[in-house]
């Protein structure tokens, strides 16, 4: 149930986080927080996670989808793992929520983190990255990966 709550409280902070984006900027506005380091910046993404593979709308929801309901179907084995693969899908689960909320809404993806050298982020996408870090450890630790 922890996890349920988990994956609940990234989609809570990835719509409150754009909600607040979205209200208080326009498209294209940049607020430094850091000058030339770190600065929120409200963008519209048409791709994956820092803006990778842009204007696939139809591609991104149909994975987004099945990512949960495989997800889904397999609830009762990602339990029975250790708590890095648990937690890690949490996260995973909920930033995948976050943005395909984003994706059925308007077909693009609220991004907000700016810094500066790398593309613009938001919850969400620390969220997959995270839990994609986390499983891949749990797997390494399981040695899955040692064939």
């Amino acid at each position: 149930m922890i996890l349920l709550w988990l994956s609940l409280l990234v989609l809570f902070l990835d719509r409150v986080t754009k909600l607040a984006v979205v209200s208080k900027m326009a498209e294209g506005e940049s607020f430094p927080v850091f000058e030339n380091i770190f600065h929120v910046t409200y963008v519209l993404n048409p791709g994956a996670a820092f803006g990778m593979l842009p204007h696939n709308r139809a591609f991104f929801l149909v994975i987004g989808v099945a990512a949960v309901a495989v997800i889904w179907w397999m609830r009762k084995d990602i339990l029975a793992e250790g708590w890095r693969i648990r937690s890690g899908t949490a996260l995973f689960l909920g930033g995948t929520l976050g943005n395909l909320w984003d994706r059925i809404q308007t077909g693009l993806v609220i991004d907000f983190f700016d810094f500066r050298i790398w593309p613009v982020f938001n919850v969400a996408d620390i969220a997959i990255c995270a839990g994609v870090g986390l499983i891949l450890w749990g797997m390494v630790q399981n040695g899955f990966l040692d064939n």
